[in-house]
């Protein structure tokens, strides 16, 4: 079987669904003997939610008329026998298309009006307002009507020039990107602004989002697109014509919005098939395709081997038909290994390591309760021990020693009320300080310069220096969650020292890796202030689109930072309430022991049982509790399972394909690596 990036893909999730079943084992026994307090179960199942749903976002990316439809059909959606994306000659989709798969949503295709441009409200604000879609259902056993549904995605509507300016589709200052007027001045813009189809598919519902984009127009004008779809895909594939080249219109997309260095880029010259000359043997088009491959290597300032030729539409017809010479021929193959190759083993890596560091830390917060309930344990069984032979006077002498030392211990609430004071302060200054509405002087100290620039000439200065002042603010947030730490260490020691808690600490969260996400942001985002966009960037409209995508996105970065702070401190409140009440209900057991060994001489023989047995499930609990940590370590670190056939596969022994010419020289494989 032919290994392709859908049946990789499979592997991953496989792989992936058998972690999250380790993790489901490890979570029903930590239940189970009640090992997991609140705080430790919402922080438990949120690592499991994060890890289950995890996305990969491939973004594809063309002018119009490159085929790009074509190809994600092919790659993603052969199973289905049919084409799921209408891919037609000439324009087809006109919005930006989500394809993806959420549970939660009903099944069908979610359409976004173009008249909400004209409103102060970002695509992500909108997408939690489910009353401003227009929804369409699908019927999955119906072709035929699901494929009706989707070229809604190509649908236009003709306004006047007026309307088309406040939506973003004429610009003044660039007519030759403006669409051309018909005889009665009106020109066409899309009906929809965006569009999200909820489908089942095995491959969606594994966590593949696929974006496919309208062409340059739709690109450059909407930045919910540039400046917040793009930038979080994984991996973007920009697809050009193999009969064209590079376009003057292909390369202002490359060059305006897919160069920046944080993307995983590929470059797919698809349409070769067009290149064949019925007149002319195949050892030259073989040869025209290199040339076109070198010169659009050359063009785009990238190593030859990531560009891959392919024809899209053989490929597609190959599946349908299952006919493996003519996928073979269509060399979609290789463009395929190399989207698994430089998008898969990354992110299983992350993954593996958010597995194995979630479950540490999860061990290590059970592993101090269950220790410090044995050395409790221990100490009550040595104490009975000593009564061995001893008469009623001296129970009662330790009746009353154990309610005096339960008086003594009650003193440490004063410590602990104190500590809870330093510790709320210390806290809430370190959240005011990375609360998200922190940025608004930043950010409006960024808009005045752009607003007050020439040409915007200090855009790209003001939003750097803008990122270095934000990147300070968290900083600053990893300074005082290091004070905490540094606070509540010496604390929890004296308390260990002083009344016996079992209390231990987690390193103080890593919130520079939030730093590192605002530097991504910033090489995202910074290829949209150079001279390129100093006239788009020039428009009122476009500065306060701008900023809402661009808050929105620091905004998330910020929130994120605050929760992981905040989790952290709530995980160390919590452990030591949970001591706090495991050590007064000790007490009152031991107490309670106590007064029934006075009343009657066999109690003491028969609690030195319940105190042994107690210690002996405890221990197990311990082993296992170790067995399946090192389950899911184990699992983790095994290697992607071997894909089996997926809906985008076809069988070993297809039809020849007689009647195709075959583009493709068994010798002559093309590089398989892929520029991050």
């Amino acid at each position: 079987m032919t290994q392709t990036f859908a049946s990789q893909l499979d592997a991953l999730s496989a792989w992936r669904s058998a972690i999250d079943t380790q993790l489901g084992q490890l979570g029903r026994f930590a239940r189970e003997h009640d090992l997991l307090d609140d705080d430790a179960a919402e922080w438990f199942d949120a690592m499991r939610v994060r890890l289950a749903g995890d996305k990969l976002i491939v973004a594809f990316v063309a002018e119009f008329s490159r085929g790009k439809s074509e190809l994600i059909n092919a790659i993603f959606f052969a199973g289905s026998g049919r084409r799921m994306l209408p891919a037609t000659p000439g324009r087809t989709t006109m919005c930006p298309v989500e394809l993806c798969y959420d549970a939660d949503e009903p099944i069908g295709l979610s359409l976004l009006p173009i008249e909400t441009r004209l409103e102060n409200i970002s695509l992500t604000e909108l997408y939690k307002q489910p009353k401003v879609w227009k929804c369409i259902e699908i019927d999955l056993n119906q072709p035929d009507q699901m494929a009706q549904a989707l070229t809604e995605v190509m649908r236009t509507r003709a306004v006047s020039v007026e309307e088309a300016r406040a939506l973003g589709f004429w610009d003044d200052e660039r007519p030759d990107d403006n669409p051309p007027p018909d005889a009665n001045g009106l020109v066409d813009v899309p009906v929809w602004r965006h569009a999200r189809i909820n489908l089942p598919h095995p491959l969606l519902k594994r966590g593949l989002v696929v974006l496919d984009t309208p062409g340059l127009n739709a690109i450059g004008t909407e930045p919910e697109l540039t400046l917040g779809l793009l930038p979080t895909a994984h991996a973007t594939v920009f697809i050009l014509g193999a009969d064209t080249g590079v376009t003057k219109s292909d390369l202002s997309i490359w060059r305006d919005h897919l160069s920046g260095p944080a993307l995983a880029r590929f470059v797919a010259l698809n349409k070769i098939d067009a290149l064949a000359d019925p007149l002319s043997p195949p050892a030259v088009t073989l040869k025209l395709i290199e040339q076109q491959c070198d010169n659009v290597a050359r063009d785009l300032g990238l190593q030859r081997d990531h560009i891959f030729p392919i024809s899209a539409r053989q490929a597609l017809a190959a599946r349908v038909e299952g006919n493996a010479d003519l996928l073979q021929g269509s060399r979609i193959l290789a463009l395929e290994q190399a989207l698994s190759e430089g998008l898969l083993p990354k992110r299983r890596e992350t993954l593996e390591l958010a597995a194995i560091e979630g479950v540490r830390q999860l061990q290590s917060r059970i592993q101090r309760r269950l220790s410090d309930s044995r050395r409790q344990t221990a100490e009550q069984l040595l104490e009975l021990r000593g009564l061995r032979g001893k008469s009623g006077g001296k129970v009662q002498m330790m009746l009353q020693r154990a309610q005096a030392e339960a008086a003594e211990f009650e003193a440490c609430t004063a410590k602990l009320s104190a500590m809870r004071s330093v510790h709320s302060r210390m806290l809430k200054d370190a959240l005011v300080g990375i609360a998200s509405d922190k940025l608004r002087e930043p950010v409006d100290r960024f808009q005045e310069a752009l607003s007050g620039s020439f040409l915007q000439l200090g855009a790209k200065k003001a939003f750097t220096e803008m990122c270095a002042q934000l990147r300070r603010i968290i900083e600053v947030a990893q300074v005082r969650s290091n004070e905490i730490h540094a606070m509540l260490t010496p604390t929890f020691a004296k308390l260990n020292a002083e009344y016996g808690f079992g209390l231990s600490l987690d390193p103080a969260p890593n919130l520079l890796r939030f730093a590192d996400d605002l530097t991504t942001i910033e090489r995202n985002y910074v290829q949209y202030l150079g001279l390129g966009q100093a006239i788009k960037l020039a428009q009122p409209k476009f500065q306060a689109q701008f900023r809402r995508m661009l808050v929105s996105r620091l905004r998330v970065v910020f929130e994120n930072a605050s929760g992981e702070l905040e989790l952290w401190n709530k995980t160390a409140s919590a452990q030591v309430d949970t001591q706090l009440r495991e050590r007064r209900r000790t007490f009152k057991r031991r107490q309670e022991s106590l007064e029934r060994i006075q009343t009657a001489a066999g109690e003491l023989e028969e609690r030195l049982a319940e105190l042994q047995a107690q210690d002996d499930r405890t221990q197990q609990i311990q082993t296992r509790l170790a067995t399946l940590v090192d389950a899911v370590n184990e699992q983790a670190r095994s290697p992607l399972p071997l894909a089996r056939a997926s809906s985008a596969d076809i069988p070993l022994d297809p039809p020849s394909g007689a009647g195709h010419l075959r583009l493709i020289e068994p010798s002559r494989e093309p590089g398989l690596q892929a520029q991050a």
